[in-house]
């Protein structure tokens, strides 16, 4: 190690600290790995993020790692387009709430602790695996925009859903939605009615939905839908402001952000090269919710970048970039794919999902279990014949839709 060290080569370079990155730069380090941790930004920083930490998230953390809730919600009201209202309640916490920015920042110290170096402000235009600034056949070139070359013995590409680490891979993507999103202080009288519960409104494009997080003094205020769509989705936040009351209160940011899916067939690596989180388009897309998936892959990327680092031959690097791949697909995968199948059921048919959820109790718990983590979507579906059956009937029942 000492040689590889007077040449500057490290062990595994992350790109990105959000918490794919961070997760996968802890899980290196812990490992007892050199570990460079990039960010382009300067920390913390701002995300167009609902700051929900579900169940998986939660187990997913560093060991010792204090969440920085904002909220702890036991109640959740559900609209269809802003009618048929009603809210469920739970003895316990289902999930709780956090600020991106303080969040990120804290899963950035955990792999600083670890022993990850961090440097932020920090550009990375392209890797390269071949050409004059790669030194040999193990080492990966992270070439920065301004021209200076970090060398690494494998690469984790964890830098978002534009990811130029994703582009270099190749990954695939089958689904693009558009967030938007307010964050808007209120008076504590407004706060006081929102504390302890969100709202989560099926909307009115279809496989739209909007929400309400109440984080302390500040509502984050949002909404999904495909991409395309734009107008339309920026009217729907609109209007779902206005018929909450909240017009009259200034946002304090305002924003919007494209979530990507990969494709059933997208690559998770190239070479020396894994990709993690957004990156690799890893979201649930019925929700599109990403930080479970981001922290899990995440880790899961860490610690196969550590195999990869170690392979002494391209065959051993892509044996191991490969067991990488099998271990996403295995978990996360199974869950996208009954995901994908929700998502085709609520865009047609979002009052049957309503009404399932509003009316029939053990929907309602399905739900507090997936979101407290113990259980998840796939295995309702596997290990509940009900379940399986109902969506399996609904599966058929949108494909004679489409093709009649």
């Amino acid at each position: 190690m000492a040689d590889e060290r007077d040449l500057g080569v490290w062990d595994v370079v992350v790109v990105g600290a959000g918490p794919a990155g961070a997760s996968a730069a802890y899980a290196a380090a812990v490992a007892g790995r050199r570990v460079l941790l990039l960010e382009k930004a300067e920390l913390p920083r701002y995300k167009t993020c609902g700051g929900g930490i579900i169940g998986p998230s939660r187990d997913a953390l560093p060991p010792g790692f204090e969440l920085p809730f904002k909220d702890r919600i036991d109640a959740v009201t559900f609209s269809l387009n802003g009618k048929y209202t009603r809210t469920r309640r739970s003895r316990s916490m289902l999930f709780g709430l956090i600020n991106r920015p303080e969040f990120d920042a804290r899963l950035v110290e955990h792999a600083q602790k670890a022993g990850a170096e961090l440097r932020t402000g920090v550009t990375v235009s392209r890797v390269e695996q071949h050409g004059s600034a790669v030194p040999d056949r193990r080492t990966v070139a992270v070439v920065l925009s301004d021209g200076e070359t970090v060398l690494a013995r494998a690469v984790v590409g964890a830098d978002g859903s534009a990811s130029r680490i994703g582009a270099h891979v190749g990954v695939k993507l089958d689904q693009v939605d558009l967030g938007l999103e307010a964050e808007i202080p209120v008076p504590e009288t407004v706060a006081e009615d929102w504390r302890g519960r969100v709202l989560i409104d099926w909307g009115p494009i279809p496989g739209s939905y909007g929400w309400v997080f109440p984080k302390g003094d500040t509502l984050t205020v949002g909404v999904i839908s495909a991409r395309g769509e734009g107008a339309a989705t920026k009217r729907y936040l609109e209007d779902f402001i206005g018929r909450l009351g909240l017009a009259g209160f200034e946002p304090a940011i305002s924003s919007g952000h494209l979530t990507r899916c990969r494709a059933d067939d997208s690559p998770l690596s190239r070479g020396r090269v894994l990709v993690c989180g957004d990156a690799a388009g890893l979201l649930e897309p019925w929700t599109r919710e990403g930080i479970s998936f981001a922290l899990r892959s995440g880790r899961l990327a860490g610690e196969w970048a550590v195999r990869v680092a170690e392979a002494h031959d391209a065959v051993d690097a892509r044996r191991q970039a490969l067991n990488y791949a099998f271990a996403i697909k295995a978990g996360l995968g199974v869950e996208m794919a009954v995901g994908r199948r929700m998502l085709t059921v609520f865009a047609r048919r979002p009052g049957l999902i309503h009404t399932a959820i509003t009316g029939f109790r053990p929907a309602w718990h399905a739900f507090a279990k997936i979101v407290r983590g113990s259980s998840s979507l796939a295995e309702m579906v596997r290990t509940h014949p009900v379940a399986g059956r109902a969506l399996s009937r609904l599966d058929r029942q949108e494909g004679d839709a489409v093709s009649s």
